[in-house]
């Protein structure tokens, strides 16, 4: 008789004209009681499990468990908990406080105290809460269907914050399956997969001053330098297990950073995963921090540290794809709802996961209102959406046959387009000061436009071209360096186009590619010295700066997950050289406007030697339009001194070499230019004035004009 109400339980079960019915299968009797406990009716078995009575009035029940009695209130007396707005904006797709009306929420209604349930799952043919409470028992609490909307919902009087549950999801083909909530704002740790009713958020935020003033910072001229942080693996704990929480990182985390003079840490993602070996990028708990590192608040508490430290906060997203595992969104109520039901378009060949549908709206919503709860909720400053590349194009690593082309036979995955023009639409509207970067390895074009003139609509991409070429470059032997230049100048036949950050991601020192410093070629020495003049180019080219953690110490090993960076190598002259340089590159690219006021202006920037008679010179001149100083860069690229340089100077007078990357501070050999170098009337490269300098071996220095003696 349970399988023929199951489906629409507050048909059957509850008041209904007197009478009361309550399903409380195991139970060796139900009465219903008055508020203070007194005995209403005794209410009798009419089917195994099924107790029914005549009941008036307000009432509660008291269920007489073999062993315990427990008084509660009944579940099916409430009415529909979601409005009727609530429910037409989720199937619009423009819900942007989904997480406060799906998923679990701890609620008062009529006075009465327990959770609220909600969740979407239009095929199936019942959903029921599970848990502790009931026994993880589907009988006990099935829960009403919204028609028209798919949406399940059901009140639960006496739980509250803490209870871990699921939904068992009968679905379309007959199945019972058990699904952790996707609107799940807490979550068991892995590998446990159940979902836990979270609290609301009640951190009482301080960073006020930075939320105010964040935009000044995040702006195409201002200096932007992000410090990757992978959470598990930048320190552990002493043993060696687990992870520090987020308190135990901001504590050492933000002196650090600062040193480094960094002015944003990004976090790989830390939206709850299933395999701590996906470092995130395989995410089921779009709304819920992993509970590796603790709770919500202990996140809040983080990022307003960081805040307050005036240290900038962005978190990697990924709403290009998700795991297959049972308990999550993979067929969840026994249909294709969050994926592509054809493999050519639902399934992702490279990761073994499964493609977001997101030509429904409902879909494309809680996605949007995801990104959306991270940058509210928790103040964080911006979004990198990870392999939007994949998602731009529909054969995206895929040969012929295996992908379905669009409604005009083109490549192009215009839903995906649509949903990333619409989420920064979103992101800017509703997130004042707060940026979205993609990770776009194609020449997609507009990807930094707005969407009014067509564009994508992110703030900034990474260039990933600029590094796959720079680092083709240096990993050759210097012998062979001059009859490659192009690598290093054809990053500038573009550099304009969009908004750029220059990446050197974890991405690049993962799955046998080894460390940046084991790119290097040479000697010991000369590893470092390649790496120094590597930062050193990187830092001093058009383009904001991205460094994974363990870069600035020059880690030898690859990264791996499951062990802390070797820290250690901090007592090498040459590790300790190049965590040095970093430190001062950061400084001088923040203090020096030229460094960053034309990161994405042309005009800013002037090709000086572009390899030049010895083929692996590279100088240029940054300028700034507000006034800064101009800067001259020249970089040798080859492992001997080059002396009697001449480069052009946009100005007569004195300029000051306010960096040399072989200076013996950074391991270097102290080879430079007496620290100040005054221009000739002879011309140069396009310029009335000149200079001629001494460059280090594999070294790199910075010239900034001082004006004149008179």
């Amino acid at each position: 008789m349970f399988e023929e109400w199951r489906a629409d339980p507050f048909a059957f079960l509850g008041p209904h004209e007197g009478l009361v019915r309550s399903f409380q299968p195991g139970a060796d009797g139900v009465d219903a009681i008055r508020p203070d406990g007194a005995v209403l009716s005794p209410l009798r078995e009419v089917s195994p499990g099924l107790f029914e009575g005549p009941v008036a009035g307000d009432y509660r029940l008291r269920i007489r468990w073999p062993g315990a009695v427990q008084d509660t209130d009944d579940p099916y007396r409430f009415g529909p908990l979601l409005g009727d707005t609530d429910i037409y904006l989720f199937n619009e797709g423009r819900h942007w406080q989904l997480a406060d009306k799906m998923g679990a929420s701890p609620d008062v209604i009529e006075g009465v105290a327990g959770v609220r349930f909600a969740v979407w799952a239009p095929n199936a043919r019942a959903v029921s809460v599970i848990g502790g409470f009931n026994g993880w028992d589907g009988r006990r609490h099935p829960m009403r269907l919204r028609h028209g909307s798919g949406i399940w919902e059901l009140f639960i009087p006496g739980l509250g914050a803490g209870e871990v549950y699921k939904y068992e999801v009968i679905g379309a083909d007959g199945v019972r399956r058990e699904k952790a909530d996707p609107l799940a704002r807490a979550t068991e740790m892995p590998p446990a997969t159940g979902s836990i009713v979270a609290p609301p958020l009640t951190h009482g935020w301080g960073d006020a001053d930075w939320m105010a003033g964040r935009a000044e910072r995040h702006h195409a001229g201002a200096p932007i330098s992000v410090y990757e942080v992978h959470a598990a693996s930048w320190k552990r704990p002493w043993d060696g297990a687990g992870a520090h929480d987020w308190d135990e990182l901001a504590t050492m985390l933000i002196p650090y950073v600062q040193e480094m003079g960094f002015t944003h840490v990004e976090l790989m993602p830390i939206m709850e995963h299933p395999f701590g070996g996906s470092w995130g990028y395989q995410p089921l708990g779009q709304f819920a921090p992993s509970a590796r590192f603790g709770t919500a608040e202990g996140f809040a508490r983080l990022v307003d540290r960081l805040h307050q430290a005036e240290i900038g906060v962005l978190l990697d997203w990924v709403p290009a794809h998700f795991p297959t595992d049972a308990h999550g969104l993979a067929l969840f109520d026994g249909t294709h709802l969050y994926e592509h039901a054809d493999p050519r378009e639902g399934f992702h060949q490279d990761w073994n996961t499964l493609i977001y549908n997101l030509g429904r709206t409902e879909v494309a919503g809680f996605l949007i209102a995801s990104g959306l709860w991270w940058l509210e909720r928790f103040h964080v400053d911006g979004l990198r959406v990870d392999a939007v590349a994949s998602m731009l194009y529909r054969d995206y690593s895929r040969r012929e046959g295996e992908w379905i082309p669009n409604i005009h036979g083109g490549r192009e995955n215009l839903e995906s387009i649509a949903f990333l023009q619409r989420l920064n639409e979103v992101v800017r509207e509703r997130a004042p000061g707060a940026i979205t970067v993609a990770e776009e390895s194609t020449s997609f074009p507009g990807v930094t436009r707005p969407v009014a003139e067509g564009g994508l609509g992110f703030d900034y991409k990474w260039n990933m071209g600029w590094m796959n070429d720079t680092l083709r470059f240096m990993e050759r032997d210097p012998l062979y360096r001059p009859w490659h230049g192009a690598d290093i100048g054809f990053g500038l036949v573009y550099a304009f186009s969009e908004r750029f950050i220059l990446p050197l991601s974890h991405d690049e020192v993962v799955h046998g590619k080894g460390a940046l410093i084991e790119k290097m070629p040479g000697d010991p020495w000369q590893r470092h010295a390649n790496l120094r003049a590597l930062y050193s180019l990187m830092w001093m080219h058009p383009g904001k700066k991205l460094l994974f953690m363990g870069g600035e110490i020059a880690q030898r090993r690859e990264w791996s997950h499951d062990r802390q960076l070797d820290w250690e190598l901090l007592q090498e002259e040459g590790p300790a050289g190049v965590q040095r340089l970093l430190a001062d590159l950061n400084r001088l690219y923040r203090s020096e406007g030229a460094l960053h006021h034309s990161d994405a202006d042309s005009r800013g920037f002037r090709w000086l030697i572009e390899g030049g008679d010895h083929g692996s010179i590279f100088a240029f001149v940054r300028q700034s339009a507000y006034g800064a100083a101009p800067l001259i860069v020249a970089v040798n690229m080859l492992p001997t001194v080059i002396e009697r340089v001449v480069l052009g100077a946009p100005a007569a007078g004195r300029w000051a070499e306010i960096f040399n990357s072989d200076a013996a501070l950074y391991g270097g050999g102290n080879i430079g230019n007496a620290g100040t170098v005054v221009t000739t009337g002879d011309a140069a490269q396009g310029f009335d004035q000149s200079l001629a300098v001494t460059l280090p071996p594999l070294g790199a220095i910075l010239l900034r004009y001082e004006g004149t003696d008179a």
